[in-house]
């Protein structure tokens, strides 16, 4: 299915309420230059150049002025004018100026007007009055610092971010989701739970601290356990290979700039932004009958990006990080029964986390490779599958990889955020460039297809998306302490690490807690640091071998078996119980 057009509607209204924005930005400062104000995605932003610098105390103004212009009730009326007679009327703003030269020579340009005297450089749409905005709840929330056009060579700009919702409710609850998400903030409670670092010395190269490794571990060890179920092998592929590899799979023309290199004996070498080529090359370090496909060859690779230091936010973007990657090698006949396996191996992974999703199809972009026919080929197949699964989705035209179209996984989280994590894409031209074969039924030399997809899609990623999706608070099977045993008086400290012992023979992680202070006290702390289970034991505890028990949830038992409970443990843990 297209866009939503209920969404449709929304992004106009906010298109709109930019230029209602930027009407009142210079009624208010006459001297302010305008530049670009797009609809994003919970409101829109505009870039101006102003010689004085906006803060939280002109926002009402700002927003005061906005109400006063939409209860005029002006209408959006469009004028197309010649380019010439543009920059006639931009005169004086050189960023209007620069966006009418770039276009061509005999292009008409299209403008806005929002009432008689305020009009903007504009493809539009936008709605017909601003009567249509009279409802709209919105709110200035921040003015920071951007280049014009992205470039640091370029004037640092004041961008203007504004929330813009169609009611009072809706914008109130996104208010309130962004201060819980401030709470559930990665890297504050990475940090406060002692999971990762960032250190000066490395910008965007996580450390995993000792509890963070922990979690890293235990969805690697999921990861093995599914794919092996599903019929995948797992391969290792270098981290550094030539520069021939990466121009022969077309990175090096659409990723150059983003990869690290390094000369060795005096050829190029870059570490590797993608592991595709090299499980191309494990494909291609062998012949291949068609009895052996689909091949499925998993790979938990680490890849190395360069991103700009402005760009780099805790886990969520960095510079090195591990792909759950696959690479699945199979016959034309195979794809859309490997996309459905792939959709249903990924379901069931985001099922385990509780995790909805929604699902969106991107198709060619401008800056790809291929013959519209295998284009055209490799979309039907993810069209054909998804429609055959009956799963709703969004068509994304041109936003597919540089080598082939791509399905993609939203995730929602549990205060109502998106995350793009799993993502299935389709790939004719690897093959190609690779001059990848196998024997067919007939005996003649054949041309695999070639699937990439990731579930978790990047596991630092997705260990940030977890930490904020639980609060830091994570199920007993992926907590890096499960169980703190606590001691009600120092007299109780051999029971304590009796039950310690007991615990982490059963494979659980425990720790004890003997330390001469109060129970309020260690209670707090525990809770603090997110334990799931706290075993508190005195005097009656241990007279009667019995324990008392504090989970999350304010569970309070008292007088129970530790094997019982060790078993309860055991069964939550298998079942991976959110």
């Amino acid at each position: 299915m297209e866009k939503d057009k209920k969404q449709e509607e929304i992004e106009k209204a906010r298109h709109s309420l930019a230029h209602i924005l930027a009407k009142a930005l210079t009624s208010l400062y006459p001297n302010t230059k305008l530049t670009i104000g797009p609809a994003i995605d919970d409101g829109f932003y505009y870039d101006i150049d102003l010689d004085i610098n906006l803060t939280p105390d002109h926002f009402p103004e700002i927003e005061k002025k906005m109400r006063e212009i939409i209860n005029k009730g002006e209408d959006f009326t469009r004028q197309v004018v010649s380019k010439e007679e543009a920059l006639k009327l931009f005169k004086g703003n050189e960023y209007k100026t620069e966006i009418i030269n770039e276009l061509p020579e005999n292009e008409e340009v299209s403008l806005y007007y929002t009432g008689e005297d305020f009009f903007d450089l504009c493809r539009g749409p936008h709605v017909e009055s601003a009567k249509k905005l009279q409802n709209y709840a919105y709110k200035i929330h921040a003015v920071n610092g951007a280049y014009w056009r992205g470039s640091e060579k370029n004037k640092m700009l004041q961008r203007v971010y504004v929330y813009a919702y169609p009611d009072k409710k809706q914008l109130a609850e996104h208010i309130n989701m962004i201060e819980e998400a401030k709470k559930r903030d990665h890297r504050k409670l990475g940090k406060e739970l002692k999971l990762f670092m960032i250190s000066p010395e490395g910008p965007g190269f996580p450390f995993y601290l000792p509890k963070g490794m922990i979690i890293r571990n235990e969805l690697i060890d999921y990861w093995r356990q599914i794919h092996t179920k599903a019929g995948y092998k797992e391969i290792m592929t270098p981290i550094m290979l030539n520069r021939h590899l990466w121009e022969t799979s077309g990175h090096w023309d659409h990723y150059k700039d983003n990869m690290y290199l390094s000369t060795i004996d005096e050829e190029t070498y870059a570490i590797k932004p993608m592991n595709c080529p090299g499980g191309v090359l494990v494909y291609k370090s062998e012949p291949h009958s068609y009895k052996e496909l689909p091949l499925r060859l998993g790979e938990l690779g680490t890849v190395h990006r360069y991103e700009k230091s402005g760009e780099l936010g805790g886990l969520l973007r960095v510079r090195s990080f591990t792909q759950d990657d696959a690479h699945i090698f199979m016959t034309p006949t195979q794809i859309k029964d490997e996309i459905k396996n792939v959709v249903a191996l990924i379901d069931e992974v985001y099922k385990v986390f509780n995790f909805t999703y929604h699902v969106e199809l991107s198709t060619r972009p401008e800056n790809s490779m291929g013959s519209d026919e295998d284009w055209e080929m490799a979309t039907s197949a993810l069209k054909n599958a998804l429609d055959e699964l009956k799963l709703d989705y969004v068509v994304n035209e041109g936003d597919g990889a540089f080598y082939g179209p791509k399905i993609d996984f939203h995730l929602k989280d549990t205060i109502g955020r998106t995350w793009q994590c799993g993502t299935i894409q389709l790939d004719f031209q690897l093959p190609q460039r690779f001059e990848l074969e196998y024997t067919g039924e007939d005996g003649e030399k054949h041309r695999p297809i070639m699937i990439h997809r990731v579930i978790y899609g990047s596991i630092d990623r997705f260990i940030g998306l977890l930490i904020e999706n639980f609060a830091g608070a994570f199920p007993l099977w992926l907590s890096p302490e499960q169980v703190r045993v606590l001691s009600l008086t120092e007299r109780n400290s051999g029971y304590v690490d009796e039950i310690t012992k007991t615990l982490r023979e059963n494979g659980l992680r425990a720790e004890s807690d003997n330390r001469n202070e109060k129970i309020g006290y260690k209670i707090r702390e525990a809770l603090n640091e997110k334990v799931p289970y706290l075993i508190i034991v005195g005097d009656e505890e241990e007279k009667n071998k019995t324990i008392s028990i504090r989970g999350r949830g304010y569970e309070n038992k008292s007088g129970l078996n530790l094997n019982d409970f060790i078993a309860r443990l055991k069964e939550e843990i298998k079942t991976k119980k959110i």
